[in-house]
C-alpha cells in the first residue's frame, strides 16, 4: 500500500458525515510542513501550552459555533494530524497530496462539501494556536452584520516592517494614478499581496492594481511599509465561494494558487469584501520558527497566570504549567466562595485530568499528570512525580504529606493521614493496583508495586511486590512494622565478584 492509499484509508476511517442542518462550515488548513520550524513533526503538531496548534484552532471553532461542521485539510504527516484530531462529529478530512497553495487547499476541502450547501464557509490556518472563542464569535458577528460576501480578519504588525513576512492588505488610496479622488471607494480592500510577490517587484517600477475600473499605483517600498496584514482567517458566502474558487490562477512568484486572490475576484464581480480586526493582536499570530512558537507559548502562560493570580498563589509567573482545563476548574472552584489556599511552586507541572483541592501546596518542580485527584490539606514536596495513564485513577486522601523526590505512578489509592517520605518509588498497574490505607508511613529507599497496605502500618527500607501487608496488633497494642523486607534475588547465578 503506497502512502496515498494509506492516508486515504485513515481519512475514510476518521471522517464523519457533515450535518447540513447547520449552515456553517470551518475549513482548517493543516497540510503545511513548515520547513523553517526545522522539525520532522508536522508544523500543526507543535504544541502551545500542551495542546497541538491544529487542535487549538479546531476547538476554538467548536466553542464559538457549537454546531459547526469542520473540514480539516491534511498533507505533510497527514496520518499524524488526522489521528490527533481523531473521529469527531460533523468533521471530515481532505487530503492535499501536493501542496500548491492555500487556494488549492480550499479547493480540495470544498470537494468534501455538497455543492448545494448554502451558508457561511470560514477558512482558518492550522498554526494559529492563540485564536480563541471570543475572537471567532466577534468575527462571525462582524461578517453577518456587515452584509459582506467575503471578510478577512486582519492584524496590525507592530515590529520592524523589514521582518514582516505576512501578506499585506492593500486598500484604495485617496487618489488613483491620474490624481483623481477615490471618493467613497477610499480605504476599501483591493487585494492581499504576498510578501514574496512584493519583493519580486522591481524597485524602480510602480505596482498597478485595479478597483472598480480605476487604477491605483504603489511603489515596492509603499507596499512593504503597509502594517495591516492578512491573518489567514476568512469568511465567505458559500455560493459565491463555490462559483469563484476555481477561477484562481497561479501567476505569481511561487506558481501557487493563493486564497488571497479571491479578493480580486470578489471585487471583479462587485461583491462586497470586508475586513475586521480582533480586540487582541496576539490571537492572529502564526509561527514559522521555534522562536515565535516559544513566544506564543509564553503569551498563553501569561493568559493563564492573569486568570489565576488572584485565586491561587503561583511562585514564579514565568515558570509553571497548569493545563487549561485544570485552570478552568480552579476558576469554577473559586466561584463557590471558599478560599482555595492553593500554592504552586516554581517549575510545577499540572497536566490534563488533575483535580486539585483545598489547602494544597505543590512545591518546586513537582510533576502531576493524569487522573490524579487530591484530597484536602496536602503537601507535595520538591521534585516529586505523580502520574497515571488516561484509563487509570490515582486518588489521595486528606492530610497527606509526600516528600522530596518520590515517584508514584499508575493505578494508585492513598488513604488519609499518610506520610510518604523521601526516596520512595511506588507503582500500581491495571491488574495489580497499589492501595495504601489510612495513617500509613512509608520511608527509606522503599519500592512498592501492586501492593495492598492496610491501615496504621509503618514500612521502612523495603521492597514489596504484589503483597498484602496486614494490620497486625502486637500485645502492647502497637501495630507491627515492616522493616528491611527484601525479596529473594532472581538471576543470582549471573552475578560474581570482581
Amino acid at each position: 500500500m503506497n502512502i496515498n492509499d494509506s492516508v486515504n484509508e485513515i481519512k475514510k476511517q476518521l471522517s464523519s458525515k457533515l450535518s447540513y442542518t447547520s449552515n456553517e462550515v470551518a475549513i482548517i488548513l493543516a497540510a503545511g510542513h513548515g520547513k523553517r520550524i526545522k522539525s520532522k513533526r508536522s508544523k500543526m503538531l507543535h504544541e502551545i501550552w500542551g495542546v497541538t496548534t491544529v487542535e487549538r484552532v479546531y476547538d476554538a471553532c467548536a466553542k464559538a459555533i457549537p454546531d459547526i461542521n469542520s473540514v480539516v485539510v491534511v498533507g505533510i504527516k497527514a496520518a499524524d494530524v488526522m489521528k490527533v484530531i481523531g473521529k469527531r462529529k460533523d468533521t471530515a478530512f481532505a487530503y492535499q497530496a501536493e501542496q500548491k497553495g492555500t487556494g488549492h487547499a480550499v479547493q480540495i476541502a470544498l470537494d468534501e462539501i455538497k455543492k448545494s450547501f448554502k451558508g457561511v464557509v470560514y477558512v482558518l490556518p492550522g498554526d494559529m494556536g492563540l485564536i480563541d472563542k471570543e475572537t471567532l464569535i466577534e468575527f462571525r458577528n462582524s461578517f453577518k452584520t456587515s452584509k459582506a460576501d467575503m471578510m478577512v480578519l486582519t492584524g496590525i504588525y507592530e515590529g520592524d516592517s523589514a521582518a514582516n513576512s505576512y501578506g499585506r492588505i492593500v486598500r484604495v488610496k485617496e487618489t488613483d494614478i491620474h490624481g483623481k479622488p477615490s471618493g467613497k471607494d477610499f480605504n476599501n480592500v483591493i487585494e492581499i499581496i504576498e510578501h514574496k510577490d512584493i519583493l519580486a517587484i522591481p524597485a524602480d517600477k510602480t505596482y498597478k492594481t485595479n478597483y472598480k475600473g480605476r487604477a491605483y499605483g504603489f511603489t515596492r517600498d509603499e507596499l512593504l511599509e503597509i502594517r495591516e496584514y492578512n491573518s489567514g482567517v476568512y469568511a465567505f458566502d458559500s455560493k459565491k465561494l463555490f462559483t469563484l474558487i476555481n477561477q484562481i490562477d497561479s501567476k505569481n512568484a511561487q506558481g501557487e494558487i493563493y486564497i488571497t486572490d479571491l479578493i480580486g475576484l470578489f471585487n471583479k464581480y462587485n461583491y462586497i469584501v470586508g475586513a475586521s480586526s480582533p480586540k487582541e493582536e496576539y490571537v492572529v499570530m502564526g509561527f514559522n520558527d521555534k522562536s515565535v512558537l516559544k513566544e506564543m507559548d509564553n503569551i498563553f502562560r501569561s493568559k493563564v497566570y492573569e486568570s489565576l493570580r488572584n485565586i491561587i498563589e503561583i511562585d514564579d509567573p514565568d515558570d509553571f504549567f497548569i493545563d487549561q482545563s485544570v485552570a478552568e476548574d480552579i476558576i469554577e472552584m473559586d466561584k463557590l466562595g471558599t478560599p482555595l489556599d492553593i500554592r504552586i511552586g516554581r517549575g510545577v507541572h499540572i497536566g490534563k485530568g488533575v483535580k486539585l483541592n483545598y489547602n494544597l501546596h505543590l512545591k518546586k518542580n513537582a510533576f502531576i499528570s493524569g487522573q490524579v485527584a487530591f484530597g484536602k490539606n496536602i503537601v507535595i514536596s520538591e521534585n516529586t512525580h505523580l502520574s497515571c495513564y488516561d484509563n487509570q485513577k490515582f486518588t489521595i486522601g486528606d492530610n497527606v504529606l509526600i516528600l522530596e523526590g518520590d515517584i508514584i505512578k499508575g493505578n494508585v489509592s492513598i488513604g488519609s493521614n499518610c506520610v510518604i517520605e523521601s526516596s520512595v518509588n511506588m507503582t500500581g498497574s491495571d491488574e495489580f493496583p497499589l492501595v495504601i490505607g489510612n495513617n500509613v508511613l512509608i520511608k527509606g529507599t522503599s519500592y512498592l508495586f501492586g501492593t495492598v497496605v492496610e491501615d496504621d502500618i509503618h514500612i521502612i527500607h523495603s521492597v514489596l511486590i504484589n503483597k498484602r501487608i496486614n494490620r497486625m496488633v502486637k500485645r502492647d497494642g502497637s501495630v507491627q512494622k515492616v522493616r528491611f523486607y527484601l525479596p529473594f534475588p532472581a538471576g543470582i547465578d549471573a552475578v560474581e565478584n570482581l
